[in-house]
């Protein structure tokens, strides 16, 4: 058998797997199982290659990314402390397995459906029946608890957890560099190499820190991200096509509740997810984007005219139109013009629960709290002295980057945004 199994990222480049390795092979084991697999049919960024042509990756591809992007963190940690051989197995495969839950265009799905990706990760871990508990419990019977207990920081938390979750994490790294390259957005780039060379573990707290020479690499990490939700992850025409997914899926949902959905049957994976039906780990492997998309083809020719058009604009790009309303701030004057909107659309026969939307994404790009079991800790940076200061206290961007990012927009289907603009002028 080769001794050696290689990868080629755009990313990371070579991600290459040891086989002789107990640990190594396990992770390139656990690569090949169908619920991993399943992860290739799930697009990392949802309809975002509408607004960007090259936005077609998959978690699959992402979920490899973060368990390299840990390898080469704890690597680096070797210099300053003891890595644990069975955290260190626990953190690897909890990498990899970080993406396991998410279910068809992820989060959107996710809203409807009520079925938690975080949950359902947690589930395939835990369930005999799936081939990746059954791997992990091979490599040791004690690793799929082991790697639940990391998930949620339990009984502490560690860098081990720092690096799966928190806010200079293996999943961030990687999202932020693959995302802006397959988008072609320039947005997301910073210096990895730098800022894992930077990385260090406090020992009191037995926490991720950042030596001081690593401040303007986490800078430049923290406005790469900034930068990405600004262009990227809140982009019109991305909001557009992901509220206009929410409204078919909930249109479809709402049909069924009521015995009124044509298509599919009330046994298939779809209808039982859309109402929040729990599904084994086999037949939730068996739902992907592909499902839904072929929903949606089916869906187009409803008679159900509310579910055919939504369905026919995100097969056929032809999406809901924005008005920008970020500027407008004071509560009372935005219900105002929301309602004149809705009463606009109502009164030329358009239907304001699917015709429009209202959508204001929020993000912070550097969270300002601390607390020992709080994922979103403040980031720590060692100074030349060994002692702990928030980054908060020393870069002059973090008054900046901590401030709420957020985008007021209103999203109309084409024929009544004329309409709803002279309403509201």
């Amino acid at each position: 058998m080769t001794s050696e199994k290689i990868i080629r990222d755009p990313v990371h480049d070579v991600i290459a797997f040891r086989l002789h390795d107990p640990l190594e092979s396990l992770l390139f084991q656990l690569i090949n199982t169908e619920e991993f697999q399943r992860l290739r049919r799930i697009r990392q960024l949802g309809m975002a290659s509408l607004a960007y042509p090259g936005a077609d990756h998959s978690r699959y591809s992402h979920s490899l990314g973060v368990m390299q992007t840990a390898r080469l963190i704890l690597d680096q940690l070797r210099h300053f402390t003891p890595i644990d051989p069975i955290s260190q197995t626990a953190c690897l495969v909890g990498t990899l397995l970080h993406d396991l839950g998410h279910g068809p265009f992820s989060h959107v799905f996710e809203r409807v459906s009520g079925l938690s990706h975080e949950q359902q990760t947690i589930q395939i871990i835990e369930d005999p029946a799936g081939r990746v508990h059954q791997l992990l419990r091979e490599h040791d019977t004690a690793l799929p608890s082991l790697v639940v207990d990391l998930m949620n920081a339990r009984p502490e938390r560690t860098f081990y957890s720092d690096i799966l979750c928190g806010q200079l994490d293996a999943d961030r790294f990687d999202y932020l560099l693959r995302d802006n390259l397959m988008t072609g957005s320039r947005y997301g780039g910073f210096d990895l190499q730098w800022l894992l060379h930077a990385l260090v573990v406090d020992g009191p707290t037995n926490r991720l820190a950042v030596a001081w020479k690593g401040v303007s690499a986490v800078e430049a990490y923290l406005q790469s991200r900034y930068h990405m939700y600004r262009n990227v992850y809140f982009h019109k025409v991305v909001r557009s096509a992901e509220g206009m997914v929410k409204l078919a899926l909930q249109r479809a949902k709402r049909l069924a509740v009521q015995d009124r959905l044509e298509w599919p049957t009330r046994e298939h994976l779809v209808y039982r997810a859309l109402l929040g039906q729990r599904l084994n780990v086999e037949e939730f492997t068996d739902l992907d984007d592909i499902s839904v998309l072929h929903c949606f083809k089916i869906w187009k020719d409803s008679t159900d005219t509310l579910l055919a058009g939504l369905c026919r604009g995100l097969l056929h790009r032809r999406l809901y139109k924005t008005i920008d309303l970020t500027p407008i701030e004071d509560p009372q004057h935005l219900e105002s013009i929301l309602q004149k909107a809705a009463d606009a659309i109502t009164h030329h026969g358009g239907d304001a629960a699917y015709d429009l939307f209202f959508d204001q994404p929020e993000d912070t790009p550097y969270e300002t709290r601390w607390s020992a079991d709080s994922a979103g800790d403040e980031i720590l940076v060692r100074d030349p002295a060994g002692q702990l200061i928030p980054f908060g206290a020393i870069s002059p961007l973090s008054a900046a980057l901590n401030r709420q990012l957020t985008f007021r927009r209103l999203h109309v289907a084409e024929p009544y945004r004329d309409v709803v603009l002279e309403a509201m002028r």
